[in-house]
């Protein structure tokens, strides 16, 4: 637990699955976790609660991070937990919410898809950027959707996911002359709640069996690459889209 040691991380989304994941590597390490959640209150809690039995340091803090007096109440918490610096962002908060074909899309649902994937990686950076100094580290998770397009009915998560990876590589060209660097995670098939929501069983099956290693993968894999590129081990790695797909695609 030295990696992180003294160091300071924000997760987005880290009430279950991949962001729980990336919370408890990120501790293991020896970050102190800001775990941000919106309506899993129970689920970050359990996050928080594993965190302190390994002998970590971790809060929770309720915000919608599609909103942006949600965003400036969740840095005021921050540093009323942990002080005024912040060292590693994970830009884990999203969601697909429905499949919808081009003619079943409308304003609202429009509007619910990219504020949750790409305004709030947007406006959580601009908070939190103010708060880090040179040697700190921005990971988003966009998504192979942004690579491909999607499964059917996903044109907009897809879309949303496109403007995560390229937001950034322009903030590693916007942030690197401070010190800061911005990379991206582009998950494959992973065995969370979001393919048991939205993915059919067959499909499932059918893609991990075209997967080079025939398998899904699982969220603390994601966990250890956020977990690489956050530390110093990465410190000349910036503005890259990362695939982790078990060869399902090459970018």
């Amino acid at each position: 637990m030295s990696k992180f040691k003294g160091k300071v991380a924000v997760v987005t989304g880290g009430s279950r699955d991949i962001g729980r994941a990336i919370s408890i590597k990120l501790a293991k390490e020896g970050a102190k976790v800001v775990v941000n959640y919106n309506s899993s209150e129970a689920g970050a809690n359990e996050t928080v609660n594993e965190i302190k039995a390994l002998g970590g340091e971790a809060v929770a803090v309720k915000a919608d991070v599609s909103k942006l007096a949600d965003i400036k109440n969740l840095k005021e918490k921050a540093i009323e937990a942990f002080g005024d610096k912040v060292d590693i962002l994970v830009n884990n908060a999203g969601g697909l919410f429905a499949r919808k074909t081009l003619q079943e899309l409308d304003e609202d649902f429009y509007n619910l898809v990219m504020d949750v994937n790409f305004k709030s990686t947007v406006f959580i950076t601009q908070a939190f950027e103010t708060l880090m100094t040179e040697g700190a580290s921005i990971i988003n998770i966009s998504s192979q959707a942004s690579r491909d397009g999607g499964g059917g009915g996903s044109s907009l998560y897809a879309s949303s996911k496109g403007a995560v990876t390229t937001f950034t590589r322009a903030m590693a060209k916007e942030l690197g002359p401070k010190g800061i660097r911005v990379n991206a995670l582009c998950p494959g098939l992973i065995a969370t709640k979001f393919h048991d929501d939205f993915t059919k069983d067959e499909i499932r099956v059918k893609v991990a069996g075209s997967t080079p290693l025939r398998r899904e993968g699982n969220a603390s894999e994601i966990a250890d690459l956020v977990a690489y590129l956050a530390s110093d081990e990465a410190s000349f790695i910036t503005g890259v889209n990362y695939d982790i797909n078990g060869g399902l695609a090459f970018s």
